[in-house]
């Protein structure tokens, strides 16, 4: 076995055990792969080792290995980074999924940008759950309105929502804000019957995210190794 698959068996066996202490089933939990900045023979091996799901930061880098990797079909992508208006297009016509919404003129953009051909974009709001100015996202109390206006765009599927906690070396601290992103996410729910995802949850606060109720969680370097970033990237 290779050092990413065995990273990855490693990973899935961790976020089984905590779904387990806490009563859930491991099955609920989706692990996606943030594959930036590292090669497609990264992303290959991992995808020999059983993993279908990838996360993209950067819209060029992300773009180009799924060109690259357009054989692996059965892939799943989502744009997991800051999204600027003029790269909207590029999320639009390549991934499956954008987990940063945090503005309706963008969502108005990846609607009509989303080519006819493809099923529609499953899309997440992003929380700016500690009040972050360094941050994207919205504040808790605009999730409401700005759902309602998603929700009407003909090319997109609101799916849920999507945060980065501030870090919180507490574990009982970090329950605490995901818990307020998981009642968050079920008032929604209740609203909008094809939500079922919140984005929660990363190596240092996996814990406190599964604990709390995070259906899909996002882990990198536990799986790849130490990023190594470019000098510049988009």
């Amino acid at each position: 076995m290779t050092s990413i698959s065995l990273n990855l068996r490693s990973v899935e066996q961790r976020i089984a055990g905590i779904a387990t202490q806490c009563g859930r089933a491991p099955q609920e939990i989706t692990l996606l792969a943030v594959s930036k900045t590292k090669p497609e023979s990264d992303i290959t091996a991992a995808y020999e080792a059983g993993q279908r799901c990838f996360g993209e930061n950067y819209v060029q880098e992300g773009v180009s290995k799924i060109a690259a990797l357009s054989h692996l079909v059965d892939i799943d992508w989502h744009f997991i980074g800051p999204l600027q208006s003029n790269k909207s297009r590029l999320v639009a016509e390549n991934f499956a999924w954008c987990h940063t919404i945090d503005r309706l003129k963008l969502a108005q953009r990846l609607s009509a940008q989303r080519p006819e051909h493809l099923p529609p974009l499953n899309v997440l709001i992003q929380i700016n759950i500690s009040d972050e100015s360094s941050k994207s996202g919205i504040r808790e109390e605009a999730l409401n309105a700005l759902a309602a206006e998603i929700s009407q765009l003909p090319r997109l599927t609101l799916r849920g929502i999507m945060a980065i906690p501030a870090p919180e070396p507490d574990h009982r601290q970090q329950l605490i804000v995901c818990q307020r992103m998981a009642a968050l996410y079920h008032s929604l729910a209740n609203d909008y019957p094809q939500v079922d995802t919140l984005s929660l949850g990363m190596s240092d606060d996996l814990d406190a995210a599964i604990t709390a109720g995070s259906t899909l969680v996002r882990v990198g370097s536990a799986i790849f190794g130490a990023r190594q970033y470019p000098s510049s990237s988009s």
